[in-house]
C-alpha cells in the first residue's frame, strides 16, 4: 500500500489506534500559526503528522486481520466509548466533561468569527433606533437572557457577519449577545462592554458573558460567549452559549475559552433586574425563593403566576389550557412535577410543589427543560420510545429500531447521507447522520462517533 502525498493528516474521531489518539492530543494542545502558534512548533507538529501517517499505514493490515476483509476494527472499540467510556487501547483525550462523553479539544473550539460593526436592527425585526443613540437599557432577567439564547440554539441559526435573523439581530457572536441581552441594536466585541459591569470569574452567573476583544486586530480571535452555568464543582468548565461557525451552539467549554483563555473578561448586563438587592420589591423581579407556603392548593399570588410563566418558557406549555394565572391549579402542579422529573428527581423531590432548588433552576434558566410530548406530568409521554440498547445499532444489524432511528433523523433534518431509505438495516449512512446530530449538540470525540447512546436517543426523540 502506498502513502498518498499530503501535508496534514486529520485523524478519524472514532479511530482508537495509538497514532490517531496521539495526533488528537497534539492537535488539542498546539495552536496553528494563524491563531498565534509558533512556526517552529507548527513544523514539529507536521513532522509528527508524517510519523503518525506511517503508523496508520503499518496498522492497517492488523486492523483488517482483526475485523475481516472490509471490516473496521474501530467499530467495536468505538461503541465502547459511547456515553463517556474509553477503549482500553487508546489513552483518554485530556478534555472536560460533556453531555454524552468528552468533547475533543481541537480546532473545533477555535472561533473563526469575523463580525460586523455596531448598527441598528435589520429586516422584519427592526423596531428601534441604533444603539449609539443612547436609548435607555431595557430591563431583563437571567431566565429571559438564557431563554432567548436557547431560541437560536434550537433554530441552529447559521453564522454570518452580514446576514440578519428574523428578530433583526446580526448572525455573528456579538449580534447573538445583543439579541440575548435584548439590546436596542447590534453591537460588536468592541462596544458590548459598555452595556455591562465588569465582574470576577468567581461571581459568574447564567446570563453573564465572557468577552475577548483584540483591539490591535479585532478580526483575530475576538469573540464573546454567554455563560450558562458551571458544569463541575471545580469551576474549570461551564456551559457556553455562542454563535460561531457553522451555527449557534451550546456546549461544555473550558474556562474561559479554548484559545486566548486568559484574555476573556466577564461582564454582567447593567439592565439586569435581579443583579442586586436594589432590583425592586415586586415579587416578579425577585430571584429569591418566596417559600413553599406560596404554592399549593388554595394559594393565589403573583409568585404562582411567575412560576407558571417560567414553566411555560421551559417546555410546560401543554399543561396549561388557560393561564398561567395567580390561582394555584392542577396545571401548575403537573408542570412543576414534569420539570422536577426532567432533572432526574424522584419521590418527594418531584411532588409538584416548587422548593428552593426548583425555583433557582427556573429563575436562572438552567437545568433540563420539560421534555416534549403529550404526557400528563408523570415523567414523560408514552409516545417517546425507550432506548433499546446499543447492540441494535452496529454493522450487520437489521431491526425496527434502526428504521425508527432513521425516520426520526430525517424528521429532525439529519438525513443528508441517505441516498435511499432509511430502512431497517444499519448502514454507514445511518452512522454519519447520527454523527451529524451528535455534533450539532456540541459533542466531540467519542461522544460524536455516530453510534446512538441513551442521551442521543433521548434528545433525538424529545
Amino acid at each position: 500500500m502506498t502513502v498518498p502525498a499530503f501535508e496534514e493528516y486529520v485523524p478519524a474521531i472514532d479511530c482508537v489506534c495509538a497514532g490517531c489518539a496521539a495526533q488528537r492530543r497534539t492537535a488539542a494542545g498546539a495552536l496553528p500559526v494563524r491563531h498565534g502558534g509558533h512556526p517552529a512548533a507548527h513544523g514539529a507538529r507536521r513532522a509528527l503528522v508524517l510519523v503518525t501517517a506511517a503508523g496508520v499505514v503499518l496498522s492497517t493490515g492488523a486492523a483488517e486481520a482483526v475485523s475481516g476483509p472490509g471490516g473496521r476494527a474501530a467499530e467495536a472499540a468505538g461503541a465502547a466509548r459511547q456515553d463517556g467510556t474509553t477503549a482500553s487501547t487508546a489513552p483518554a483525550d485530556p478534555v472536560g466533561p460533556a453531555d454524552e462523553g468528552d468533547p475533543l479539544a481541537s480546532a473545533d473550539g477555535d472561533p473563526d468569527s469575523p463580525q460586523g460593526m455596531p448598527g441598528p436592527l435589520e429586516g422584519a425585526g427592526a423596531s428601534g433606533p441604533p444603539s449609539s443613540t443612547g436609548t435607555a437599557l431595557p430591563r431583563t432577567t437571567r431566565a429571559a437572557i438564557i431563554n432567548r439564547a436557547k431560541k437560536w440554539v434550537a433554530a441552529q441559526v447559521p453564522y454570518s457577519m452580514n446576514k440578519y435573523w428574523s428578530d433583526g439581530y446580526r448572525q455573528d457572536c456579538s449580534g447573538y449577545v445583543s439579541m440575548a441581552w435584548n439590546l436596542p441594536g447590534n453591537e460588536w466585541t468592541g462596544s458590548l462592554a459598555k452595556f455591562g459591569q465588569r465582574i470576577t470569574r468567581e461571581a459568574l452567573q447564567p446570563g453573564d458573558i465572557l468577552l475577548f476583544h483584540n483591539p490591535a486586530d479585532p478580526g483575530k480571535g475576538s469573540h464573546v460567549t454567554i455563560f450558562g452555568g458551571w458544569t463541575d464543582y471545580t469551576h474549570t468548565h461551564y456551559t457556553a452559549y455562542e454563535q460561531t461557525k457553522p451555527h449557534t451552539r451550546k456546549q461544555t467549554t473550558p474556562m474561559a475559552y479554548w484559545t486566548n483563555s486568559g484574555k476573556y473578561i466577564p461582564y454582567r448586563y447593567k439592565g439586569l433586574s435581579s443583579a442586586s438587592g436594589s432590583g425592586g420589591s415586586s415579587p416578579s423581579s425577585s430571584a429569591q425563593f418566596p417559600g413553599a407556603g406560596k404554592f399549593g392548593p388554595g394559594a393565589s399570588n403573583e409568585y404562582v403566576t411567575r412560576l407558571g410563566k417560567m414553566l411555560v418558557d421551559r417546555g410546560g406549555k401543554r399543561f396549561y389550557k388557560v393561564g398561567p394565572g395567580p390561582a394555584w391549579g392542577d396545571a401548575d402542579r403537573l408542570a412543576t412535577q414534569a420539570f422536577q422529573k426532567a432533572q432526574g428527581w424522584k419521590g418527594k423531590e418531584a411532588d409538584g410543589i416548587p422548593g428552593p432548588d426548583t425555583w433557582r433552576l427556573l429563575v436562572d434558566g438552567t437545568g433540563r427543560d420539560v421534555p416534549a410530548g403529550s404526557g400528563n406530568g408523570q415523567g414523560g409521554s408514552s409516545s417517546d420510545p425507550a432506548f433499546p440498547g446499543r447492540g441494535h445499532f452496529r454493522p450487520g444489524q437489521s431491526n425496527s429500531h434502526v428504521d425508527r432511528l432513521g425516520k426520526q433523523l430525517v424528521k429532525k433534518g439529519y438525513g443528508t447521507y441517505y441516498r435511499t431509505g432509511p430502512g431497517p438495516r444499519w448502514t454507514e449512512a445511518d452512522r454519519r447522520n447520527v454523527e451529524a446530530f451528535q455534533r450539532a449538540q456540541g459533542w466531540r470525540g467519542g461522544a460524536a462517533d455516530g453510534y446512538p447512546g441513551p442521551e442521543t436517543w433521548r434528545r433525538l426523540f424529545a
